[in-house]
């Protein structure tokens, strides 16, 4: 058989049937590999605000939610803990650091009576732990309330506020945070998205 015998139509037709069965599978393999570079729901809600009711919290509680995967403590500070904050302004880092800029203020808090931080320290990671009593034996007369990480001894005041010359760098991170009415706290959303 010669050239001359082919069937050009017939030819045309098959590559062009090819042609389109090819294009259905790569769109067939594409769009499941585009989609999988999308987050999970897990993921997403994982990056998902946290509401939490604070109306219960009493006076020198601390309570733990996750966010991000992350602990973010929620401590209650009553008057005597608020005035022990300024004392300490000049033996801790800036009150801005590691803060939203509508934390305006030494509490590092959009109310003075709730501190909001992520309790990891700024070292190397762990997990401090929450000390609100003045004075005990095992950290000295000066410690006014606080948070004590163990693992290298940093110390950071009831602000989340890391005192000078500790091991960790920075302050604890205060996230972004916002109120709904008078008792709701929002983790993970800043006041001007409301």
């Amino acid at each position: 058989m010669n050239n001359g015998d082919v069937n050009q139509g017939r030819r045309r037709f098959l590559i062009g049937a090819t042609s389109v069965v090819g294009g259905i599978g790569m769109v067939g393999v594409a769009v499941p590999f585009v989609a999988s570079w999308q987050p999970s729901a897990k993921a997403e809600a994982a990056g998902a605000p946290v509401r939490v009711d604070v109306s219960k919290l009493e006076v020198g509680q601390q309570i733990t939610v996750s966010w991000r995967g992350m602990p973010v403590w929620i401590v209650r500070r009553g008057e005597e803990m608020n005035n022990s904050i300024p004392k300490l302004s000049d033996t801790v880092h800036d009150f801005a650091e590691n803060a939203p800029e509508y934390i305006e203020d030494e509490y590092r808090s959009l109310r003075r009576e709730i501190g909001v931080y992520v309790g990891i320290c700024t070292h190397l990671g762990c997990v401090p732990s929450y000390r609100p009593e003045v004075a005990p034996a095992d950290l000295g007369d000066e410690w006014l309330g606080g948070f004590f990480c163990p693992c290298h001894g940093t110390k950071y005041d009831l602000a989340g506020r890391v005192y000078n010359n500790q091991p960790a760098p920075m302050n604890l991170e205060v996230p972004p945070n916002r109120y709904e009415g008078e008792t709701t706290l929002v983790v993970g959303e800043d006041p001007e998205e409301a």
